[in-house]
């Protein structure tokens, strides 16, 4: 098993801890609200099983895709050449296994694009967003999922790993220590020289990197009051990208315009004068 599959065990084990399920509450109820009103034919969710990131959309075809043969909670994927869909829209999406870097899909052929963590632990995350931007359609949309390193969960990380490095006892992590978080105007950078456009963008998750259920649920307080007057410092951000295509312009059924008609001609009398002869 290679360090990349420890570390999605590593992050699934966190999950089902207290802060990992208040993160995956908040998660859920946001990604319902981004992807139920956007609509096409085929939708892809990149990672993160313990999220079902399109449930709230109702395209016929829809994909959740993992890059890793170790998925807890599936004891097999199917490793797929050729997409793998289900037309019951009311039905769980298909899994399927592929590199993130190398999609089985055509050129612009995907609507919705759902990445919940999948750039964190990504091989190559620059790799990742292209491919994204090729299989996209234009006007398509990509929803990017991740942990916010400029928040006091992100400092905490950092702090843990720093202790680890000084002291030889092995002490519990509070977020999972392989992956790279990326900054939130860091991607948009990244998404900007893509030629995307940010639509959307929102912060979550303000309450206190602790441990413990008990005063998870005493910090609850400070929901309301961090989305008012300190939002950049959530512990996880939401992001919405639409693809832009330079010089694109939709047309529409080509209109047969009528040839212009010489205009009649007019019969007119000339009258011949005669001059007078003296």
């Amino acid at each position: 098993m290679s360090a990349r599959d420890d570390a999605i065990l590593e992050l699934a084990a966190w999950l089902q801890s207290p802060p990992g399920r208040y993160l995956l509450a908040w998660e859920q109820a946001r990604l319902d609200e981004m992807v139920a009103d956007r609509f096409g034919f085929h939708a892809l969710q990149l990672g993160l099983p313990q999220l079902d990131a399109l449930r709230a959309n109702r395209m016929p075809y829809r994909w959740v895709a993992h890059d890793s043969l170790v998925v807890p909670g599936r004891s097999e994927l199917p490793r797929a050449a050729e997409p793998i869909a289900s037309t019951d829209a009311s039905g769980p999406s298909v899994a399927l296994h592929c590199d993130f870097d190398a999609l089985p899909f055509p050129n612009q052929s995907i609507d919705l694009l759902v990445l919940p963590h999948g750039l964190e632990l990504a091989r190559d995350p620059h790799e990742t967003l292209r491919e994204a931007e090729r299989v996209l359609v234009p006007e398509g949309r990509v929803v990017i999922v991740g942990f916010n390193p400029a928040s006091l969960w992100g400092l905490r990380r950092r702090l843990g790993a720093l202790r680890q490095r000084m002291s030889s006892a092995q002490r519990p992590r509070f977020l999972p220590r392989e992956g790279e978080l990326i900054g939130y105007w860091r991607l948009r950078d990244w998404l900007r020289l893509l030629s995307f456009e940010v639509e959307h963008g929102r912060f979550g998750c303000w309450r206190a990197p602790v441990r413990s259920q008990a005063w998870l649920d005493r910090w609850a307080w400070i929901e309301r009051t961090g989305e008012r007057w300190w939002p950049v410092f959530g512990a996880v951000y939401l992001l919405v990208a639409v693809k832009r295509v330079r010089g694109m312009r939709l047309v529409g059924l080509a209109r047969q315009k009528a040839k212009p008609q010489a205009a009649p001609a007019v019969a007119t009398h000339h009258r011949r004068e005669t001059a007078e002869v003296d």
